[in-house]
Formats: structure tokens, sequence, C-alpha cells
């Protein structure tokens, strides 16, 4: 019987819960993604369907964490270099035209294919 147990058995308890480094949940995914987390086992890649999971959710980590990045360096430098200096900015109107130019450009190029 370890110490905790001896003192108080809803400390024991606190103390497995505090020492676990998991967490058990339930999810419910489509149809079509739940074949693929049973498919990425059957093949051999993963051992369990949590392991497909964990490797996702990991890469989703990896992805949130460059667009972070991407926000603090890029997106930031180029906000304050707007505002030293906004006469440098394209006015609205020319952006929208130059959208709109763009994508008729690219719905003729479809239709020729």
């Amino acid at each position: 019987m370890c110490y905790y147990q001896t003192v108080s058995p809803a400390l024991a308890s606190f103390k497995d819960f505090a020492m676990r480094t998991t967490h058990s949940i339930s999810i419910t995914l489509p149809t079509d993604m739940a074949r693929m987390v049973e498919a990425k086992v059957a093949s051999g890649e993963y051992a369990s369907e949590s392991e497909v999971i964990r490797d996702g959710l990991r890469i989703l980590q990896a992805r949130d964490a460059q667009v972070e990045e991407w926000l603090k360096t890029e997106v930031a430098a180029t906000y304050d270099a707007h505002h030293r200096n906004p006469s440098g900015a394209i006015p609205i109107d020319k952006v929208m035209a130059g959208l709109e130019r763009r994508i008729t450009a690219a719905k003729a190029v479809k239709r020729g294919a």
C-alpha cells in the first residue's frame, strides 16, 4: 500500500489521475475517415487507431505552429511596413479589378482546355 492510500483513498485517486499521461476520449468520425484510420492500422503502418489519430494531431499541431510563425514574421512585418508607409498600398478598387481580370482569364483558359 502506498503512502497516499494510507492517508486518503481520494488522494490516492488524485495521485493516479495526476500521474496519468494520457486521457481517454471517444470521437465520431465520418465513415470515410474511419475507414482511413482502420486501413492505416490494417496495413501495419500504425499499431492502433489511437496512434493514427495522435500522428494526425501532431501534424495539425506542427501546421498550426507554422501558421503562427508565418503570422508573426511575414504578416506582422508586412503590416508594420504598411503602417510606416501607407502610401505604398494598392487601392482596393485596383486590387478587385486585377482579381476580376485574373479570374476571367482563368475561366477562359479552362473553357479552352
